[in-house]
């Protein structure tokens, strides 16, 4: 498939991820790479752009990561940000020192030159800074085009060779006029159109993959999240009745989930595919017994999914390929120097080993998380599907704290469809990153109607956030707030308290275990 493509080079930046989901925003496809590419490797891709990411190290230490100088005299419009700006700084003659005064933060910016990169952005505003080094003096034939108080060389440009700087990082949300300067770099200066559609990835994504799989049998673990209904929809499309899908269900998924995946993947499913729905609850519950440290219930949830994995493989017999839902971010953050290699069937989640398969394939290898989704929606898959909130693999097992019952798993399962329910009806579903209810192993008295009770309480969750490294917990207003609580009082048997979770990310995180 023939696109337009800009590449991320990636000097540890912890935005990396961010820059290339900007890039795709802006309809030009985006691949991350390590800094130790090859440049060879890197030209032979004919990228119309390079993107230079930041990172934690100082330039003039010659243990950081650098870059061969060729680089800067290739003719292929770069962009280097933050670390990637005093990279070329330093390769190319300039100074980069050890700054005054460090600078973190939304920052004040002014801008000298506006014709290129800042055409779209006013004489002054602000950016997040995130530097403790910074250039002092710009390399010989560059044009300095912002400056801040302390940062005398917050952007700078050589035209000529087609290479562009800025200290800060304009992949955030917090740099006001970050994405202009970004979309400046894209279509001003690399000359993109940016004609990156879902479509179009999703029609020749199902024609890759019948010409990949001809007459063969394909296997898919389908969980019912999004990752792996949209693979197992892009499969079914391209390959109909070869493929198989195994759903097991062990009970510590939410309420009705089961059934709404068998509804939309089962025989009277719309789809063309062999479905085999594994009703394992009480074995896992069996096994999680007595089980409290939160390690171990996810190493018996993982272990156990694997056995019924197995035993149900066993009646399908040898499969050609195995399918496996894995979005960009995972290749990204499993490590960039092993993305291009073909993982052997060890490593696919843990799944047998005696399995026998050709090859793997991982149709959403190229995608993030939203754009999985739109290539959900691109598929015809139900909404509540494709927007279904984050789960954990190891389900509600980590959001039981203590030991896991199939009394706890019914408590928190019809705790968390009230809270999803109200969520939907005060039209905030949309707007919060992950909401969910965890049953907390507090016991606590309470008092309903004349009666004394000794029941448990049941935490509510809300985060905000972009990439989930960072998270805040969401303002929900208080009125809703009240209602969710009065409803799971009143309706959940065993419940007589609730909580909301306040904690940012860090020092908590998004899930309880």
């Amino acid at each position: 498939m023939s696109r337009e493509l800009i590449i991320v080079l990636d000097f540890g930046g912890q935005y990396n991820q961010l820059i290339a989901r900007r890039v795709r925003e802006a309809g030009v496809y985006c691949e991350v790479h390590p800094y130790t590419m090859p440049l060879k490797e890197l030209k032979e891709k004919n990228p119309k752009g390079i993107i230079l990411t930041g990172g934690p190290n100082s330039v003039y230490d010659m243990k950081s990561p650098h870059y061969d100088v060729e680089l800067f005299k290739s003719g292929i419009p770069i962009l280097g940000i933050c670390y990637g700006a005093q990279l070329i700084a330093w390769s190319m003659g300039g100074t980069v020192e050890t700054a005054p005064v460090s600078e973190y933060g939304k920052t004040a910016i002014t801008v000298d030159n506006k014709d290129c990169l800042f055409k779209d952005v006013e004489d002054e505003t602000v950016m997040w800074m995130s530097h403790t080094d910074y250039i002092a003096k710009a390399p010989e034939g560059f044009t300095v085009t912002a400056h801040t108080p302390v940062c005398p060389v917050a952007a700078m440009e050589n035209r000529d060779a087609g290479v562009f700087a800025v200290q800060f990082h304009p992949e955030v949300t917090h740099s006001v006029r970050g994405t202009e300067v970004l979309r400046s770099f894209i279509y001003d200066v690399c000359g993109c159109a940016g004609d990156w559609k879902m479509e179009s990835f999703v029609e020749s994504t199902i024609e890759e993959i019948r010409a990949k799989v001809g007459n063969g049998k394909a296997l898919c673990a389908l969980s019912g999240g999004v990752d792996s209904s949209v693979a197992a929809v892009l499969m079914s499309k391209a390959i109909g009745k070869q493929l198989t899908c195994v759903f097991v269900d062990h009970g510590l998924l939410r309420k009705d989930e089961g059934d709404e995946v068998e509804a939309v993947f089962g025989p009277d499913g719309e789809y063309e595919l062999n479905f085999i729905r594994v009703n394992a609850q009480q074995r896992f519950y069996d096994k999680l017994a007595g089980v409290t440290e939160p390690e171990a219930k996810r190493k018996i949830i993982g272990e156990e999914f694997i056995r019924v994995f197995e035993e149900e493989a066993k009646k399908i017999g040898a499969v050609d390929f195995l399918v496996q839902g894995t979005i960009y971010p995972d290749i990204i953050e499993s490590g960039l120097g092993d993305s291009a290699v073909i993982k052997s069937h060890h490593n696919v989640g843990g799944l047998p080993d005696y399995v026998d398969f050709k090859e793997i394939i991982e149709p959403l290898r190229l995608l993030f998380k939203d754009e999985v989704r739109r290539a959900g929606l691109e598929l015809g898959i139900p909404e509540y599907l494709v927007f279904r909130q984050p789960f954990p693999g190891p389900g509600l097992g980590v959001r039981i704290i203590g030991e896991v019952t199939a009394e706890k798993c019914r408590i928190v399962q019809e705790a968390d469809a009230i809270y999803r329910e109200e969520i939907a009806k005060a039209g905030l579903d949309k707007s919060i990153n992950q909401y969910f209810a965890a049953l907390t192993n507090m016991r606590s008295v309470g008092v309903m109607g004349d009666f004394r009770t000794y029941d448990y309480a049941v935490a509510l969750r809300a985060v905000t956030t972009e990439d989930f490294m960072t998270a805040e917990a969401t303002e929900i207003p208080w009125q809703v707030l009240q209602t969710v609580m009065n409803r799971i009082v009143n309706e959940v048997d065993g419940v007589n308290r609730v909580l909301y979770d306040l904690t940012s990310k860090p020092p908590g995180t998004v899930e309880f275990e």
